[in-house]
């Protein structure tokens, strides 16, 4: 079956998550991806352990599938000569080295584009490549702390807390497949590929959405809620007598159905809840009220009635409770794929689906340059060059 970006060639010298992420995304898609890895070393997650299976890091893992990977010694003379010929016969190169160092390496996007012009080359970095900080290096952790991130989560008295997922980097992933998608529509125009750049601080910037704008709009900045929403209540996590339930509450209407659901008309006809402008500023009694009456029912209980009454709700799951979810396991978010050594594994499934030409799992992570000779054959290396490239460290 088609896939939408079958033909298209990615060639990928970026590691750890935000980059690889992109070309995983790619890959999905259709697209052939070649990860081109330090020999002996490979792509740092590769030796973020434990966890691990069959050897491999299960970091290293969920990002990495459909790929092939190929090992290059990016310092040699022969190993640039190796990139410079994919880079003429790739679609879109993706690379998040530190400022200057592809230019360094003479494979920068101003000398390539010389050898390509139809190439799209998608640099990833931390604070971006241009500015005072464009030299700085950056984390998924220091980004969500300097992006303003960690300053609204966790509890209102509590230390500022990181979010579980490294939501950072997967951002900036997405927006960096999302770049290389538009510059690839674009060349259908023009016939010419582009410079896509992308980072970590844009990406958390953006995501800020109604708390910057907040910001923007009144100069105060907002602070950490724990669960609860700056805009709306009640809307967020509430303590049940075995646990925890969220109520989402983003309207009048839903309020009115979530008071009588629950048999708490004295508060749907208390005037300091009347509307949803009320209810936030009457936040603290509100939360403690619905708390008083949730602390003595069940999870189950409260949902129960909840969704019989159409008012959002539901458990906090934990992720084996999320992955083993008949929902989840019906959209086919999990999925097996054979792999060299570890025989079949799961990973996680492709999030979007298109009706004619869908995505697809067609290769298990690559095992460390398991992919170096097919590819450099491609390119007319003989087994003898080969062998001698592997002798000189080049592979």
């Amino acid at each position: 079956m088609l896939q939408p970006l079958q033909g298209i060639r990615v060639l990928e010298l970026a590691r750890t998550l935000a980059g690889p992420f992109c070309g995983m995304i790619l890959g999905d898609m259709g697209a052939d991806v070649i990860k081109v890895e330090q020999p002996g070393v490979g792509d740092e997650t590769r030796h973020y352990k434990p966890p691990e299976w069959g050897g491999e890091s299960c970091y290293y893992l969920s990002l990495n599938r459909n790929k092939k990977s190929i090992t290059v010694n990016l310092k040699s003379e022969q190993g640039r000569e190796i990139i410079k010929a994919l880079a003429a016969q790739s679609d879109v190169l993706i690379e998040n080295f530190r400022t200057g160092t592809m230019e360094k390496f003479g494979l920068g996007y101003e000398e390539l584009k010389k050898i390509n012009p139809e190439l799209v080359y998608c640099a990833v970095s931390g604070f971006g490549r241009r500015g005072p900080l464009k030299d700085e290096p950056a984390y998924d952790l220091l980004m969500q702390a300097f992006g303003g991130l960690m300053s609204v989560t966790g509890e209102p008295e509590g230390p500022p807390v990181r979010v579980g997922f490294s939501i950072v980097d997967l951002a900036t992933g997405l927006y960096a497949a999302f770049g290389v998608m538009a510059a690839l529509f674009a060349r259908t125009k023009t016939g010419k590929g582009q410079y896509v750049e992308v980072s970590l601080l844009q990406a958390v910037v953006s995501l800020q959405t109604y708390l910057g704008q907040s910001f923007l709009a009144t100069g105060e900045s907002p602070g950490r809620m724990g669960s609860g929403h700056p805009n709306l209540a009640p809307y967020q996590a509430f303590e049940a007598g075995d646990g925890y339930v969220i109520i989402a509450v983003p309207n009048d209407w839903l309020w009115i159905k979530m008071c009588d659901a629950l048999g708490l008309e004295h508060l749907k006809n208390d005037p300091r809840f009347k509307t949803n402008k009320d209810r936030v500023k009457h936040r603290e009694v509100l939360v403690e009220l619905i708390t008083d009456f949730t602390r003595r029912k069940s999870r189950e209980e409260i949902i129960s009635r909840l969704k019989k009454a159409g008012v959002p709700c539901g458990p906090i799951n934990t992720v084996g409770e999320v992955l083993t979810h008949p929902q989840v396991v019906h959209l086919k978010m999990v999925e097996e794929v054979p792999h060299p050594t570890i025989g079949i594994m799961k990973l996680l499934g492709i999030p979007l689906y298109l009706s004619d030409t869908p995505g697809s799992i067609r290769l298990a992570p690559p095992l460390l340059g398991e992919h170096t000779e097919e590819v450099l054959q491609g390119l007319g290396y003989s087994e003898a060059d080969i062998e001698n490239l592997r002798k000189e460290g080049v592979i």
